[in-house]
């Protein structure tokens, strides 16, 4: 996704309570597919000793939005992650603006396989797969 694309298209503000504060704001909007879409507009505080992304930000962006996804598809039942397999193919920077894409691989009645992609100006920086279980209340443990 281009500069250009990301000025055309409308982001909102998820309100998300907890650690995602830290991070956030978490942005979404919905592509031409009307499939979600999310985005973090990096700064200062989220870059490492070397000057790059924390790869926590990454991990910690994929792993809600990967949640988010896998929630919806279990119509809004509460998701816990019980897996998640990252990849860091690339770098990015402060004031880099990171989109992610999510699917959904397949679901079942307990299970829901999402993957996403971390992506800035095209480049592909985080990938991740993942494997979230579907609990009948808050707080059950996988």
């Amino acid at each position: 996704m281009t500069t250009q694309d990301i000025a055309t298209q409308e982001w909102r503000e998820m309100k998300i309570d907890g650690f995602m504060t830290l991070i956030g704001p978490l942005l979404r909007t919905k592509d031409a597919d009307q499939q979600y879409r999310y985005a973090l507009q990096t700064n200062e505080s989220h870059k490492n000793h070397l000057g790059i992304i924390h790869g926590g930000v990454l991990t910690s962006l994929l792993d809600q939005v990967i949640a988010i996804t896998a929630w919806n598809a279990a119509d809004r039942q509460p998701t816990v992650t019980v897996q998640m397999e990252t990849r860091f193919l690339g770098v990015a920077r402060a004031g880099d603006f990171l989109t992610l894409q999510p699917s959904i691989r397949q679901a079942t009645r307990s299970l829901v396989f999402v993957d996403a992609d971390i992506t800035c100006d095209d480049r592909l920086v985080a990938s991740a797969s993942a494997v979230m279980k579907i609990s009948k209340t808050s707080g059950e443990t996988p």
